[in-house]
């Protein structure tokens, strides 16, 4: 089992910065995939990044590569999300999931344990 607590979303004028942090219990935090979803009002959950447990290999969807990056520090059992440039879009509540698997997941049914989501509000 594996439990996560978010942390870091805010309101914040379009092209400004935010760092999400995604606290994880547990022992082996290192063995799982950490990602970050998304869920604006009257939309479907999206996938925002992801990054390995093992090599640390990240990938992105496209809406946020260039902008946004995923990182993590397996000492301290924590995921972030720098998100730099952000655009009244990118509004929405983040999601930090993780997911036992040796493959990169980017649907959310692929995730079985989710954090309970952080707003994030970008005025233009």
């Amino acid at each position: 089992q594996v439990q996560l607590v978010e942390s870091g979303g805010g309101l914040v004028q379009a092209g400004g910065s935010l760092r999400l942090s995604c606290a994880a219990s547990g022992r082996t935090f290192s063995r799982y995939g950490m990602a970050w979803f998304r869920q604006a009002p009257g939309k479907e959950r999206e996938f925002v990044a992801t990054i390995q447990g093992s090599s640390g290999s990240t990938y992105y969807a496209d809406s946020v590569k260039g902008r946004f990056t995923i990182s993590r520090d397996n000492a301290k059992n924590t995921a972030y999300l720098q998100m730099n440039n952000l655009k009244p879009e990118d509004t929405a509540v983040y999601y930090c999931a993780a997911h036992a698997k040796s493959w990169v997941v980017t649907v959310h049914s692929g995730y079985a344990y989710w954090g309970q989501g952080t707003q994030v509000t970008v005025s233009s």
